[in-house]
């Protein structure tokens, strides 16, 4: 299968460099056949159609799916090696360049553009809440990993039946992130037993990891990703005219209102009930 993501807009590089690398970690990526890095051309292994989202929309396990989705990432995890790529930090810019986009996009949005006070409240609330995800593990964290970039590979055995795509935005971060990415879906509904289920079993293959230090670092996590895709999806609207994602935006909102339940987030939940109120807790216009 070709790749071809011209420079300078787009860089192959960044795709290349970690699926070589979870090859040789003993995971699925899609194998580089050949490549002209500089044109931005890949000839890359061709893993079939067979995602996540294509088999749970035909009726497929979804716990054993979700599994071995699980085991993909407690085998990364368990690896000291993860790490040993070029890879950005997630660092508190990074985080923060993120959370801005609900109060860039969304909220002007809805006509409820914040004062510049608010905002940097906004951020100071956020710089007081992130130290939390750094009380769990570092590796390498894929970012994206949910079910429309996840397969199920035949003819392979163990955690090499799960197939990673869309990897190529990798950073090095908290352990908990992947897993919020899993089980806190923005596109599907993920039904809490199973994120019960999961969770402890991710759980279980660590021990040592402080269970209420991974739950504080998971509600800060899946908060900060919600508040960056509420935002990511509405300016997919409003500067690319990709309307479709305004849909998964009410999900999202009950994602993040799950989140403030956790008393870590007590200062976020204050902001957001005088910034971004109930009532705005929807989709803006198209």
């Amino acid at each position: 299968m070709l790749m071809d993501a011209p420079p300078p807009e787009e860089d192959v590089r960044p795709f290349a460099r970690i699926a070589r690398h979870l090859i040789g970690l003993g995971l699925s990526a899609p194998a580089i056949h050949a490549a002209d890095e500089a044109r931005g051309l890949l000839v890359i292994e061709d893993f079939g159609n067979d995602t996540y989202t294509q088999l749970l929309a035909a009726d497929a396990d979804e716990t054993e799916l979700y599994e071995l989705a699980t085991d993909a990432l407690i085998a990364l995890h368990r690896l000291p090696a993860a790490t040993d790529v070029e890879a950005p930090p997630y660092d508190l810019a990074a985080y923060l360049t993120e959370a801005r986009l609900l109060t860039e996009w969304f909220l002007p949005a809805m006509d409820a553009a914040p004062m510049t006070a608010a905002v940097e409240a906004y951020e100071d609330v956020w710089r007081n809440l992130l130290p939390l995800a750094d009380a769990v593990p570092v590796t390498l964290v894929l970012r994206d990993f949910h079910v429309d970039n996840l397969m199920a590979l035949a003819g392979r055995t163990g955690v090499q039946r799960c197939g990673l795509l869309d990897f190529q935005d990798a950073l090095i971060g908290p352990v908990a992130y992947d897993m919020i990415s899993l089980l806190h879906d923005a596109r599907r509904d993920v039904p809490a037993p199973l994120k019960q289920a999961m969770t402890a079993r991710y759980l279980a293959a660590f021990p040592d990891i402080d269970r209420a230090a991974y739950v504080a670092a998971a509600a800060v996590l899946s908060a900060q990703r919600n508040c960056k895709i509420i935002g990511i999806f509405t300016r997919l609207s409003r500067r690319d005219g990709k309307s479709g994602y305004l849909g998964h935006i009410p999900r999202v909102w009950q994602l993040l209102e799950a989140d403030l339940a956790h008393p870590a987030l007590t200062p976020l939940k204050a902001w957001l009930q005088i910034h971004a109120p109930p009532h705005l807790r929807t989709a803006p216009s198209a």
